[in-house]
């Protein structure tokens, strides 16, 4: 009886992983279809000077956040 549990368990969490993995390989493969590119959403900051550039992604880390935050949500929720 104590081997079923984590093994139940575990294939909760390799459900998870699949849905998750088909989701990433979605968005990869229709990825350039999109309305928008991850790496450059608006109000990403982006400053090019004359010998210099700087960019820093703040709205695409904070969607990936958001994203990641969610996934680790639902993944816990089925580890209960």
């Amino acid at each position: 009886m104590d081997l079923v549990d984590p093994l139940r368990e575990l294939g909760k969490v390799l459900l998870v992983l699949g849905v998750v993995l088909a989701g990433v390989g979605l968005l990869l493969w229709s990825g350039a279809k999109l309305p928008f590119r991850l790496g450059r959403l608006p109000g990403d900051i982006a400053y090019h000077g004359r010998n210099t550039s700087f960019y820093f992604p703040i709205v695409t880390c904070i969607v990936l956040s958001l994203a990641l935050t969610l996934i680790f949500w639902i993944v816990n929720l089925f580890r209960r």
